[in-house]
């Protein structure tokens, strides 16, 4: 049983329900320390305080916001509990939003939200009710590590998941990494399709979605382990060194994607034949907004 990072309560209009949350994820990556490669001694990183020029320990550090270069204002771990936020203690919800409104790119971290104790039950099936029949996912206000967060929660399997947001002013514009106007045939844009289609699952839950990186690391680790050979790396397809048109790599990239997957023909849309005089349609660029002095309301500093 994973353990508990915080505990507090949703508060949903004048309906409180007690939760504590754990985490939705697990890491398994393999994980390095360093060491000095002479005598293999780890290497440790100690902190000097720059004042006294000595270590401290871990006890004799706190929090502090630099203001200016010669002022810093302390802030002790208290201090942080006991902010005059509604949030500090509680899960707000604001609103409630369908999902597919929400850029993913907001969408963070997940983490289970447990119901404590009995008293919770039925507040807390109530929520997971409401939302289920209503499709969507309610927006919430929380203060965790010093910061207030924003996150969406939502039911997976009648357990409610909050995934941690980021705030609007965080996503950078895109606008200026989009390219120069480019020239598409129909043909083309059909046979990106017909790749689609060839391509579609109705799950990830196949064997080759898993995280071969650490596989490949557990292997070297184990061979050197036993004084074996290190295990040696597939070798790239040959391509014969030709430069294909972009019909061409879609033609080839339908047959190798449905000779991977056994499909047949009837499997996937077919692929356009080329035309002797193909329509074109130009994907344009969007103009630019112009850089406008916007008057923004002075913002705190969010803790990291």
């Amino acid at each position: 049983m994973p353990r508990s990072i915080w505990s507090g309560a949703i508060s949903f209009g004048l309906v409180t329900v007690p939760i504590s949350v754990v985490s939705a994820t697990e890491d398994h990556s393999i994980r390095f320390h360093q060491y000095h490669l002479e005598d293999m001694g780890r290497v440790r990183v100690r902190k000097y305080c720059e004042v006294e020029d000595r270590e401290v320990a871990n006890a004799e550090i706190g929090k502090g916001y630099q203001l200016t270069k010669e002022q810093v204002i302390p802030i002790s771990d208290e201090e942080l509990r006991e902010l005059p936020l509604p949030t500090a203690k509680a899960i707000e919800i604001e609103a409630f939003v369908p999902l597919e409104s929400i850029d993913p790119i907001r969408i963070g971290e997940g983490y289970y939200l447990q119901p404590s104790g009995q008293v919770a039950a039925k507040p807390y099936r109530l929520l997971v009710q409401a939302l289920g029949r209503s499709s969507k996912v309610a927006i919430a206000k929380y203060a965790w590590s010093g910061r207030e967060r924003l996150g969406v929660l939502r039911v997976k399997d009648d357990v409610i998941v909050l995934h941690a947001m980021r705030w609007p002013d965080e996503i950078r514009d895109p606008a200026e990494l989009l390219p120069e106007p480019v020239e598409l045939t129909e043909d083309e844009i059909d046979g990106a399709l017909a790749l689609m289609d060839s391509m579609t699952r109705d799950d990830l839950d196949d064997p080759e979605f898993r995280d071969t990186y650490t596989d490949a690391l557990a292997q070297i680790i184990e061979a050197k382990r036993d004084d074996k050979p290190l295990p040696k790396a597939a070798e790239p397809e040959e391509t014969g060194g030709k430069v294909l048109d972009l019909m061409t790599a879609l033609n080839e990239s339908v047959a190798k994607a449905q000779a991977a997957r056994g499909a047949s023909t009837a499997d996937v849309h077919d692929m356009p034949k080329k035309k002797t005089t193909a329509k074109k349609t130009t994907a344009k660029k969007q103009p630019a907004k112009k850089a406008t002095a916007k008057k923004t309301s002075a913002r705190r500093p969010r803790s990291a």
